[in-house]
């Protein structure tokens, strides 16, 4: 059993679990702070409402279809490793649960936790299903769910089964050929996000929590982000920012992970709690965010894996994993992106 065959980076879909990774640390900011979302009641703050549009429901999907994609790419090269993959998968998973476990005690409605329950319990079986019948799944899960019962984890298995079927159709092969087809599901999600984005800040904020409006336009708006950040991360400028938010998104669990402590080490200077200084939330992400960005790229100069990362993978081998990068492939990082890497 060699876990290194199953080591393999799709750089883009890094780069944007980067960007997911970024707007879920600012809904986890005001969750974890339990910032004031209301100036008097039944009126809700203008600008926590914004931050809403913008941002709760929107980068959540995006993290979890890029799982459930990363489940299956990790199935199908753990094939090539073992004759045992299904239980190899099985065993990530619940380690990924003892990590939500602990992380939950911390920040109670963490997702690492749902992610390997909903893994296990449907992800792992649903593996065997053709890939049109994943794909099916994956849309009543995704489109009927938030219609029927609102948001939230509720829609997760269908992200996942979506994600999955999304690879198994070789989305993850030759994404890079597939640049007109983003184009194509950019230009019709963009106009219909903002919509939805539009009609979800007009909702009275006693509806809001209630009704279909904020998940449907939650999944529009993570439609029209990942279309965008796909499209943006193919320009000049997109490559530039990809050199910041590539490693930060090799190292999504050791960053989600670690935002925890950051943010409940910063709230009792910042005063979050109860208050409505946006302003100061957006602050510390930016902060959190310049600090996570800094300490993965310098980490991957010297290492495969993340900390967490690497515990991770050596628990779903059951063996020490070699973590260090040897000076050979040191040098072949510094000849790919320069001596600053």
């Amino acid at each position: 059993m060699d876990p290194d065959c199953a080591h393999s980076r799709i750089h883009e879909l890094d780069a944007v679990r980067g960007v997911a990774l970024c707007g879920i640390l600012v809904v986890d900011i005001r969750q974890l702070t339990d910032m004031r979302a209301t100036v008097e009641p039944g009126v809700v703050d203008p600008m926590r409402h914004l931050l809403c549009v913008l941002f709760e429901g929107r980068f959540f999907p995006i993290f979890s279809f890029l799982f459930g994609l990363s489940f299956s790419l990790f199935l199908d090269r753990a094939a090539q490793c073992t004759d045992r993959p299904r239980l190899v998968l099985a065993r990530r998973l619940i380690a990924l649960g003892v990590l939500g476990l602990i992380h939950h005690v911390f920040q109670p409605g963490e997702a690492l936790l749902p992610y390997a329950i909903v893994g296990l319990v449907i992800l792992l079986p649903a593996a065997v299903l053709p890939r049109w019948v994943l794909l099916l799944a994956g849309l009543v899960g995704a489109i009927g769910v938030p219609v029927a019962l609102g948001g939230g984890l509720g829609l997760v298995p269908g992200l996942f089964l979506l994600g999955s079927a999304a690879e198994r159709f070789g989305l993850a092969d030759d994404l890079c050929d597939r640049g007109w087809q983003v184009v194509v599901v950019f230009a019709l999600a963009a106009p219909a996000a903002v919509a939805a984005g539009m009609w979800e800040y007009r909702i009275p904020y006693a509806e809001l929590w209630t009704g279909s409006v904020a998940p449907v336009a939650g999944l529009l708006g993570a439609l029209a982000y990942l279309t965008g950040i796909l499209l943006f991360l193919r320009t000049e400028t997109g490559e530039v920012f990809a050199e910041v938010l590539e490693p930060m998104g090799r190292m999504a669990l050791t960053n989600y992970l670690s935002a925890t402590p950051l943010i409940l080490t910063a709230e009792p200077w910042l005063h979050l709690s109860d208050s409505d200084r946006y302003d100061t939330l957006l602050g510390l992400a930016a902060a959190i965010i310049a600090v996570q960005a800094l300490w993965s790229y310098h980490w991957l100069r010297w290492f495969r894996y993340g900390p967490f990362e690497w515990v991770w993978r050596c628990v779903t081998w059951w063996q020490l994993v070699p973590n260090r990068l040897t000076r050979q492939e040191r040098r072949k990082l510094t000849v790919a992106y320069g001596p600053g890497r």
